[in-house]
């Protein structure tokens, strides 16, 4: 059990209160049971280690104030929202022979021990908090789910899970799931691209070597013509010249 001790608050201002938070302490109030509501700080530095727990809220410490200890427990936290420091908190006191309802944390032990999680199975968790009812005197921490045994499609309801004496769960109409042992996910591999099909030419040629072979094929045959013509043409002129008369002297 963490020890806390506190100090009264005899100024209870705003401006005080913002005084305190700069040395370093945290407002607070104590209420519940036949004493009266207390305002009081505590140190920020003596609840760092706790603070951002997530047994916190159900955390059963000694308060020591004037001297006096007895037992509290964190019942609401308000913090600072752009600095996400805390600013004040209210601490319920412990009655003997009340019942108390707290929100306890599930913790999950011996994972290696389960034959479905060694299986690619995955823990999927349901409640990560149940809701209990708990007495004064006998608040856990944490609620211990053991998966020793669990194999895939295994769901774990809460009437498996030991709980400390007395205390019951506030939902008592169903047996609900806290948490189950599912199958591994398929992860499918992504689809190959199509090949893309090769246009119709020679054997190992390119397309677009295919076509520039195309053209440089059709510009030779248009200068193998244009010879053609230069040659025909040549044999007419020399007979023109041959059928041209002498001149008379």
């Amino acid at each position: 059990m963490s020890n806390l001790k506190a100090t009264k608050r005899e100024n209870l201002t705003s401006g005080s209160n913002n005084k305190l938070r700069a040395d370093g302490f945290i407002p607070a109030v104590l209420y519940g049971g036949k004493d009266p509501n207390k305002s009081i700080s505590v140190s920020k530095k003596e609840l760092s280690n706790i603070i951002n727990s997530d047994t916190f809220l159900s955390k059963v410490l000694e308060l020591e104030l004037d001297g006096k200890k007895e037992k509290v427990i964190p019942r609401e936290v308000s913090y600072n929202v752009v600095s996400e420091e805390p600013i004040h908190i209210d601490f319920m006191r412990i009655v003997s022979g009340k019942k108390i309802i707290l929100e306890i944390p599930v913790k999950f032990i011996n994972h290696s021990d389960s034959p479905g999680l060694k299986r690619g199975g995955v823990l999927n968790i349901v409640r990560r908090k149940v809701e209990l009812k708990c007495p004064a005197e006998n608040i856990p921490d944490e609620i211990i789910v053991d998966l020793t045994g669990t194999d895939i499609g295994t769901s774990i309801k809460i009437s498996s899970v030991n709980l400390p004496e007395s205390v019951i769960p506030t939902i008592t109409d169903r047996d609900f799931v806290v948490a189950t042992v599912a199958a591994p996910t398929v992860i499918k591999e992504p689809e190959k691209p199509a090949e893309e099909v090769p246009v119709e030419g020679a054997e190992g040629e390119a397309p677009a070597e295919a076509d520039a072979a195309g053209k440089d094929g059709e510009a030779q045959k248009k200068d193998d013509k244009a010879k053609e013509g230069g040659a025909d043409k040549k044999p007419e002129e020399k007979k023109t010249a041959e059928k041209k008369p002498a001149e008379k002297k």
